[in-house]
């Protein structure tokens, strides 16, 4: 729960507990009805003060002091509260949009592609076709049961599956967009996504200080893709709570994402191919 509804209810209770002793107590020190004692008790807490009621004991004098006093910061705590809560829902919901149209961006201009790399290298690769086959009819349930279904899956990489030269190269000629990419605020609220881009930073730079690419020993090749691994996992993650995000939102960008699904060996851009 978060400090804004903390805040709310805590302004809540103490107006609750003020409004419950002026009801009681007009009630029992100036024989106020029910309905009387609840009018005056918000008109002074309000601080209107019709003059229609009035206290005539010390006692309830008293009484309406503490209730103004106390009731007024209170009152104005409750309003305060409800509306930073409708703000900062505002402001999270901008910052929502922002970050999933980089996301979007990180996609169409290199995260797809690198998808489609590294699931040539996935020797278990049948199975995540299996998982990720989005359809336009998959629900909130079937994306939670993907989800799920990912958690439990072993992800692997077999470099000697793929063109690792070609991986660096294509690494190498993204560089700028990963820069402006993790140099963007916006990113740095999406801890995933950081490490996201902060792994394949860090792939690159072990496939360029690396001369040979095509006879790794074998220690050097499973430090490699143990690389390979990091960056396939949280890959694919962000992938499917992207599509996830596109499938609420964004019926005609959902359908182009399908269309280049890179865990779709059927996917075809062209529409009516199938």
């Amino acid at each position: 729960m978060n400090t804004d509804k903390i805040r709310l209810r805590i302004y809540l209770a103490i107006f609750t507990a003020l409004l419950s002793l002026g009801i009681l107590g007009f009630m029992f020190f100036e024989n106020f009805s029910f309905v009387d004692a609840i009018y005056f008790s918000i008109v002074t807490m309000a601080t209107v003060g019709y003059g229609d009621l009035h206290p005539q004991s010390d006692i309830g004098k008293l009484l309406a002091l503490i209730m103004i006093t106390g009731g007024v910061g209170t009152f104005l705590g409750v309003v305060a509260s409800i509306t930073d809560i409708f703000v900062n829902r505002r402001e999270e919901s901008l910052r929502h949009q922002k970050l999933n149209m980089v996301t979007g961006l990180f996609f169409s201009e290199m995260g797809n592609g690198l998808l489609k790399r590294l699931t040539r290298l996935d020797p278990e690769i049948e199975r995540l076709h299996k998982i990720l086959r989005i359809s336009p009819k998959w629900s909130d349930a079937d994306f939670n049961r993907a989800n799920t279904a990912l958690k439990g899956h072993r992800f692997a990489t077999d470099s000697r599956r793929g063109d690792l030269p070609a991986l660096r190269e294509y690494l190498q000629n993204q560089a700028t967009l990963l820069l402006r990419l993790i140099e963007n605020p916006i990113i740095q609220e999406h801890e995933n996504f950081t490490d996201l881009l902060r792994a394949i930073f860090h792939l690159r730079d072990e496939l360029l200080n690396r001369s040979e690419l095509t006879e790794l020993i074998p220690p050097d090749r499973l430090h490699l893709e143990g690389d390979m691994v990091r960056i396939y996992k949280l890959l694919i993650f962000e992938w499917l709570r992207y599509m996830h995000y596109l499938r609420k939102n964004y019926g005609y960008l959902l359908s182009l994402a399908m269309r280049v699904n890179p865990f779709d060996p059927e996917a075809n851009v062209i529409v009516g191919s199938k």
